[in-house]
């Protein structure tokens, strides 16, 4: 878990005062772990700290709090105070931000409290800008520390059809997920862009691949076989984290011989995966979704177990 900073700075730009809900200590059984957050605002909230009672308890007290402008701490035995099975208990931190408070946050650990900052909250700041060493979300003393969110992954989705759609919707409220989305024309994207998912409306798509991270995942999935090809050429010119391409077993056959004409290896070519997803979930949209986005999150989790392990 970790503070989205830019994720409280686009909703203070489109919201004006924005309430955070952290959950800033538990203890026993809990929905959510320390760190878990929510955004309210008088017309809604993004986010969760674990739903049921707890959450809409804290929404509303959130609420409440933005027409105060008054920041507080409450804590909350499920079991007794909210009827939850969960049996734990938990502290929240709710605070109030303006965009320009958002705005001055510091872009690597935020830290604040009353008082003077105890010796622990100085010693995490200074490893963390000294040695680069990211804190875990606690509450220590009066002093809540959370690490800024650092987006790890950049997602880059080619095509803005159904597909398309279907695939930023599950995606973009992923944590440490940042999304490129390109597709030919302005006209072809959905009139509302969830946060954190940047739109480049481009008349010839493959001119941004140089501007892609090396270790970019990539979704092909435009509307035409020549555009797909030709992003896949780009791509393998260029390097890439993982590229994946919606197709058949067919289409791909001819994709690695027209590929193969270009200059690329079998061995090279077979970087690209294709078809992408878990073909058995269906062909509808949101099961081609539902299965790209877990195939993604599994290939994170192993190369982040791996590299845990070698270390």
């Amino acid at each position: 878990m970790s503070f989205d900073r830019e994720g409280l700075i686009s909703a203070c730009r489109r919201e004006g005062r924005v309430a955070r809900v952290v959950v800033a200590r538990v203890a026993g059984s809990t929905p959510r772990e320390t760190g878990a957050s929510m955004l309210v605002w008088q017309t809604g909230q993004s986010g969760t700290i674990g739903g049921g009672e707890l959450e809409f308890s804290a929404a509303r007290a959130a609420r409440e709090m933005l027409d105060t402008g008054r920041s507080g701490r409450t804590k909350h035995a499920l079991g007794p105070d909210m009827g939850q099975c969960c049996g734990g208990a938990v502290e929240l931190l709710t605070e109030i931000w303006t965009l320009q408070e958002a705005l001055d946050l510091p872009t690597d650990v935020v830290a604040r409290g009353s008082g003077a900052a105890p010796l622990e909250v100085r010693r995490i700041l200074a490893q963390m800008r000294n040695a680069g060493q990211r804190p875990e979300p606690a509450l220590i003393g009066e002093w809540m520390v959370e690490p800024v969110t650092a987006s790890s992954r950049h997602v880059w989705i080619w095509g803005a059809g159904h597909v398309g759609r279907a695939i930023v919707s599950v995606m973009a409220p992923l944590p440490d997920v940042t999304i490129t989305w390109v597709d030919t024309a302005d006209d072809r994207f959905p009139d509302i862009i969830p946060p954190g998912v940047q739109k480049l409306p481009a008349a010839t798509p493959r001119n941004l691949v140089r501007y892609a991270p090396s270790a970019a995942e990539h979704l092909i999935l435009t509307y035409s076989h020549a555009l797909d090809l030709e992003l896949c050429h780009q791509l393998l010119l260029h390097g890439f984290g993982f590229a994946g391409l919606i197709g058949s077993a067919t289409k791909w056959a001819r994709f690695r011989k027209r590929l193969a004409a270009l200059g690329h290896t079998p061995e090279h070519i077979a970087g690209i995966t294709c078809p992408i997803g878990e073909p058995a979930l269906g062909k509808h949209p949101q099961e081609i979704a539902l299965g790209v986005a877990t195939d993604l999150h599994r290939r994170r989790v192993l190369t982040v177990e791996r590299l845990e392990n070698s270390a």
